[in-house]
């Protein structure tokens, strides 16, 4: 199976006001391990980034200036994720401003969901851990992820963080040294198995000597005239016998 996972960063909250998406994060997994695949572009909204926004991410206006629009890198995009399972935290978020950037296109380019299918990991992260804080770093700290790097938000190096999240999330997969080879390679953490012998010498079974019998027959008389009926533990011998 082939997996994409993918960040966006944007200029403000919500598609519907105008908002731009200008920064794309992708990292591929093939059967759950990371390929050393990626798309990554900032992109030039053609309008200004609201100030809350960049004091999350830092992409400042002046930085994206010069960077392709969406329609530039539109073509790679889609060739990168066409066909792959998309997995993004909070995917009504990130698929919303994509959906827009491909409406702005012409209805040709369609929606994201024409290209690939979407998996939320927060849903999931919500089934998993109910009640509890569900955030990608509350997740790398659930999990004993290193996101020390992740002093602002960049969709590049949050893709990669979900991608360490999510494997760990959903199969226990553990020390993916994602930035580290360039081969993309998973070292994963996994104990050999260590078979007995059939020889070996075997645990002595010790046996009651009839005191011990005594009392344990006195404590479930105990239990029976409490229970006012035969304890679970007669019960079970009876069958047995």
């Amino acid at each position: 199976m082939r997996q994409v996972i993918l960040d966006t960063e944007t200029t403000g909250l919500t598609p519907e006001e105008g908002h731009r998406v200008i920064e794309i994060g992708c990292y591929e997994l093939e059967q759950r391990r990371p390929t050393g695949k990626r798309f990554h572009e900032y992109l030039n909204p053609g309008r200004p980034v609201d100030p809350d926004a960049m004091a999350v991410h830092g992409l400042t206006d002046d930085f994206l200036s010069d960077k392709p629009r969406f329609s530039d890198v539109a073509q790679a995009f889609i060739d990168f994720v066409g066909g792959a399972e998309l997995i993004i935290h909070n995917a009504p978020f990130d698929v919303g401003f994509l959906d827009y950037e491909l409406e702005r296109m012409g209805t040709a380019w369609g929606r994201v969901t024409d290209h690939c299918t979407v998996l939320d990991s927060l849903e999931l992260a919500r089934r998993r851990h109910p009640g509890q804080r569900n955030s990608l770093d509350a997740l790398c700290r659930r999990y004993g992820i290193d996101n020390t790097r992740r002093e602002l938000h960049g969709a590049l190096l949050d893709a990669e963080l979900l991608a360490e999240v999510y494997l760990a999330m959903t199969g226990g997969q553990a020390a993916l040294h994602l930035g580290g080879a360039t081969s993309g390679a998973v070292d994963a953490v996994v104990a050999p198995i260590q078979r007995l012998s059939r020889d070996r010498p075997r645990l002595a079974t010790p046996q009651p000597n009839e005191a011990a019998l005594e009392a344990h027959d006195a404590w479930l008389d105990f239990l029976d005239e409490k229970l006012n009926a035969p304890c679970v533990w007669r019960t079970l011998t009876e069958e047995k016998e």
